[in-house]
């Protein structure tokens, strides 16, 4: 599975209009690979969480599977629509 699939299964599973979640892969400047999530404004909330909580474990899981597959960094910017 790649880390943008990755990344949209995590984010489809904790929101209530997973139809509306888009995650886009950039290639950035040293070998990063920037993703892109965005939400439905609704589901903010949800993916940020109390105190981000929500999206730090969400950023810690992509990390992971990032690191087991030796890509070097994973940059993660979420946003909403």
């Amino acid at each position: 599975m790649e880390i943008k699939d990755f990344a949209e299964f995590i984010v489809k599973s904790l929101v209530n209009e997973p139809d509306m979640v888009s995650v886009k892969e950039f290639n950035g400047e040293d070998e990063t690979i920037i993703l892109e999530i965005l939400v439905h404004d609704n589901d903010m909330g949800l993916i940020i969480g109390k105190n981000g909580k929500i999206a730090k474990a969400i950023r810690t899981l992509i990390q992971a599977d990032a690191y087991i597959k030796g890509l070097k960094k994973v940059k993660i910017n979420i946003d909403s629509f």
